[in-house]
């Protein structure tokens, strides 16, 4: 006995930003393997440049504050089932985020670059005639409920974002849309790496986590998917949190 959930979402159109590596990957792999096509995005200029697999997706380079990019790709789908607002990062161009310019740089990469993309989209999740209808993830973070005083420009933007899912999903119900929120406690990715070059942080974050561990991203991802599928069509403004216990310890 296993007790897996298994998703059917064939027929289904997908957009993951982020899609190459740690969460973001591991959810287009799974909606891949479920049966949808998949779009990702990546920085990068093409597949080959990855390590992971990407076979069977379609790879689109975008650069998220990057305006341009983000109206060419919106204008590209017509219709679209599912999007995953997954792509963000902390210290962007490791700038610090306790000064005003990394502050504002990590607002602009981690909430209005996502918000310009899903209003961008708006006309094709509109347009989708998924059951229990079109579906948009919003990617929290820890630092939206807790204090990270290391990047406060990075939580000030998932608490904003938490906050935009709310609001867009009060908006946007009448239309069918639905928007939800995951708030993922510590993943074992590339973001969270560098922590293994300082041991006695790594270790104070395993102890504040009753599970003891940090999540794996495909554990992320079951959830986000749950979110995008009919299964969860009266789910409107929730934000699902998957951390291992961390925020009640």
């Amino acid at each position: 006995m296993t007790g897996r959930v298994s998703f059917d979402f064939a027929g289904s159109t997908a957009l993951v930003t982020g899609g190459t590596s740690g969460i973001g990957h591991a959810t287009a792999t799974l909606l891949r393997d479920s049966g949808a096509h998949v779009t990702i995005t990546g920085t990068r200029p093409g597949p080959a440049d990855y390590d992971v697999d990407l076979s069977g997706m379609d790879y689109r380079q975008l650069t998220l504050t990057d305006a341009d990019g983000v109206d060419t790709l919106a204008e590209s789908f017509t219709t679209l089932d599912i999007l995953i607002n997954n792509a963000g990062a902390n210290f962007p161009g490791g700038l610090d985020e306790a000064t005003g310019e990394g502050f504002t740089a990590s607002v602009e990469l981690n909430l209005l670059a996502p918000f310009r993309l899903t209003e961008r989209l708006y006309g094709a999740l509109k347009a989708s005639p998924a059951e229990g209808g079109p579906s948009v993830v919003v990617l929290g973070s820890m630092a939206a409920i807790r204090a990270v005083p290391v990047v406060p420009g990075y939580g000030a933007a998932k608490a904003g974002l938490l906050s935009l899912t709310r609001s867009l999903a009060a908006r946007w119900a009448p239309d069918g849309i639905r928007i939800n929120a995951v708030v993922p406690g510590v993943v074992a990715t590339r973001m969270t790496a560098p922590m293994d070059y300082v041991p006695e942080i790594k270790q104070w974050q395993i102890d504040h986590i009753p599970l003891g561990r940090f999540a794996r991203p495909e554990e992320i991802a079951s959830p986000i998917l749950y979110l995008c599928s009919a299964d969860a069509s009266y789910s409107i403004g929730s934000a699902i949190v998957v951390d291992g216990g961390y925020s009640v310890f």
